[in-house]
Parts: C-alpha cells; sequence; structure tokens
C-alpha cells in the first residue's frame, strides 16, 4: 500500500527517528563513563577493594550497553511498525 504522508508526518517520522537514536547514544555515553570509571579507579584511588569497584564498574557499563542496544532496537520496531498508521489509514476505516 503506497501513502501519500504530507510533509507534518514525514517530519514527526524522521524526529521519532532522530530520538531514538539520541537516546541510544545516550545510553552509550553512560556506558562509556562507567567504562571509563572502571579503568581509572585503580590508579586515582588506593582503597583495599579497587579491583571489586573496579569489576562492579565494568559490569555497570556492560548492562548499560545492553539495555540501550535493547531499547533500541525494540522502538526501531515499534517505530516501523507503527508507520503504517500514518497517512491515510483513517480511510480503511470509514470503509467498513
Amino acid at each position: 500500500m503506497n501513502k501519500d504522508l504530507i510533509l507534518r508526518e514525514k517530519l514527526a517520522l524522521q524526529r521519532t527517528t532522530l530520538a531514538n537514536q539520541s537516546t541510544f547514544l545516550s545510553f552509550l555515553r553512560t556506558s562509556m563513563y562507567f567504562l571509563i570509571a572502571g579503568l581509572s579507579v585503580r590508579n586515582l584511588l588506593e582503597i583495599e577493594n579497587a579491583l571489586v569497584i573496579e569489576i562492579s564498574f565494568f559490569v555497570i557499563s556492560f548492562i548499560i550497553l545492553l539495555v540501550g542496544i535493547y531499547n533500541f532496537i525494540s522502538h526501531k520496531k515499534s517505530i516501523i511498525n507503527n508507520k503504517k498508521h500514518v497517512g491515510d489509514y483513517q480511510l480503511e476505516y470509514y470503509k467498513l
């Protein structure tokens, strides 16, 4: 089904896609912050459990990265799935 979208609807889809990408990049940035914290904790602080804290930062970083990837993929599927409701979908319901 070929739908002629008006400019406003096309721009709304683009904004939604860009917002999804921006959110993924925020997850990636936060994950990198935790990774850098894990790499530098032993060099900057002299505490007993520096290795445990370092490993915990690495685990948190990995978890945040996985959550970000899952969030990005699920929202991307949702955006693609909801594109079919944009445009002249109302005509289908009025025909019934």
